[in-house]
């Protein structure tokens, strides 16, 4: 066929592939080629695959692309050998935008602009798009031509709709990725949540978790924050049912609840559910008394969480060992997330910490139990960066000292200094959690869990690069971390009496 290549390409494809593949592929956004679209390269014309032998057997490439890009640019601002006008439309709204466009590059670039353009016989094509969408379809046109695009972070979702809309792959996984950099960028009135809540509509996955993971990790920020009462009901029941939640205490969670009903005024059943997630195990008695006289939602709600209370109260005054004969103390209510405050960890920086093994000293409370508050535990910590598995340490090797390799990786462990019979029935979860800067503020870039059964955590820093001194997991050549340590009570009587 006159208009076709080996593998059914038409012919047009070809040659526009041709052109703006020579232009654009220097520039392709996030690591994806946005012209060829995965054609496979055996259908491509033989153009392309002596250019590829040529280079193999070590020619020299002369590249233009730039100079190419900034012609495209010229052709699109000026309208020079237009075929075809964009009228974009605003919803709702007489505001009209034309854009002087090409059909070639537009058929190339969007298998939706081919076919609206094939179906309408017509030097116009009329497209009707939200206000949102309509204020930034110049810059999505400009990337058809252009292959690069500058996003700023209330353009990210306009911008996303429109490369959903039209099918322009390469730019939508550009800006999912942008999306997931840039959680932690500024914004006068915050942006997790509004990302999150599209990400739902459209169902991305990777960033719905990626901004659910972002909000629970630094959530006493945004509990501080603007953002905190534009946050759904069904987000903040997510949030509140969490256990990897990192604030300063749980009484700062209901209080920053507390404002949010306030804030939002829902449904009845709402607010009920949200305050049944509140773990009041973990908020100390007096509290706990103050909040009962004291908080608006509290006397309003009591009767749908006076069970959770008189159960939190009963913790508070007995031990865990009477207290697990008669209740089940592993259920949520009895969990800690990863507070902040200092009875349940301590700050840990590490200035420079390619250079050697370091260890510290910190005291946490033997649990959240009105028993077990007043009782200290001396927890030590290790790090090193270079250290051996256990698997492959000497026998003779001093267990809180480091075997130091060349090969070996930062690991870190914390052990109690002491044993006691009062870690009878309780385990001890360990976090640690690495705070970075990033968009101009302090963020949790990672958190590393390992329980009693294991002294280290196996994957810690696994991916850092420490040694460079622009690693996103360095502030100023320190290392910042945050050592808390979780007890978790277990049932010592297995058949209740």
């Amino acid at each position: 066929m006159a208009n076709t290549y080996e593998g059914g390409i038409p012919a047009r494809v070809y040659l526009g592939t041709l052109l703006v593949a020579l232009c654009f592929h220097p520039i392709a956004v996030g690591g994806v080629d946005p012209v060829l679209n995965g054609i496979p390269s055996s259908s491509l014309p033989a153009a392309v695959l002596k250019q590829e032998v040529a280079l193999e057997n070590g020619a020299t490439t002369l590249n233009h692309s730039m100079a190419m890009v900034q012609r495209m640019e010229g052709l699109l601002a000026q309208g020079n050998g237009s075929d075809v006008a964009l009228r974009v439309q605003t919803v709702n709204t007489d505001e009209v935008k034309v854009i002087q466009a090409h059909t070639l590059v537009l058929s190339l670039q969007s298998e939706v602009f081919e076919e609206l353009l094939l179906s309408h016989n017509t030097s116009t094509l009329v497209l009707r798009e939200p206000a949102d969408c309509a204020a930034v379809f110049d810059k999505f046109i400009r990337y058809l031509y252009c292959g690069d695009i500058s996003v700023r972070l209330d353009q990210a979702i306009p911008l996303h709709k429109l490369a959903s809309k039209y099918r322009v792959w390469s730019l939508q996984q550009g800006l999912s990725q942008y999306m997931t950099g840039h959680l932690s960028s500024d914004s006068p009135t915050g942006h997790v949540v509004g990302w999150y809540q599209y990400a739902m509509q459209i169902g991305d996955a990777n960033l719905r978790d990626s901004c659910l993971q972002y909000l629970s990790w630094n959530l006493s920020s945004v509990l501080q924050s603007g953002e905190w009462g534009s946050i759904s009901d069904d987000l903040l029941l997510s949030l509140m049912q969490r256990s990897d939640l990192i604030l300063q205490s749980e009484l700062e969670l209901y209080e920053a609840l507390e404002a949010w009903i306030g804030q939002n005024q829902p449904a009845s059943l709402t607010v009920e559910n949200a305050l049944r997630q509140v773990r009041y195990g973990m908020i100390p008695p007096q509290h706990l008394f103050r909040l009962q006289k004291q908080s608006p939602v509290m006397l309003k709600y009591y009767e749908s969480i006076r069970d959770l209370l008189f159960l939190a109260f009963q913790f508070h005054s007995a031990s865990p060992v009477q207290l697990a004969k008669y209740f089940d103390v592993n259920c949520s209510i009895f969990t800690p997330r990863n507070y902040l405050s200092p009875s349940w960890g301590s700050p840990w920086v590490i200035n420079n910490p390619t250079r050697d093994d370091r260890s510290f000293s910190f005291q946490t409370q033997l649990g959240p139990s009105g028993s077990d508050t007043s009782k200290r535990v001396t927890w030590n910590a290790l790090f090193s960066p270079r250290w051996l598995p256990l698997s492959v340490r000497s026998a003779y090797t001093n267990e809180m000292q480091a075997t130091r390799t060349d090969g070996g990786r930062p690991r870190i462990i914390v052990t109690p200094a002491t044993s006691s019979p009062d870690f009878a029935g309780v385990s001890f979860q360990k976090t640690v959690i690495v705070t970075a800067r990033q968009g101009g503020k302090m963020v949790v870039r990672h958190v590393y869990n390992f329980h009693q059964s294991t002294e280290e955590a196996g994957d810690f820093l696994v991916e850092a690069d420490l040694h460079r001194r622009a690693s996103e997991y360095l502030i100023d050549s320190s290392l910042y971390l945050h050592v808390v340590v979780k007890p978790l009570y277990h049932s010592l009587i297995i058949a209740r009496k």
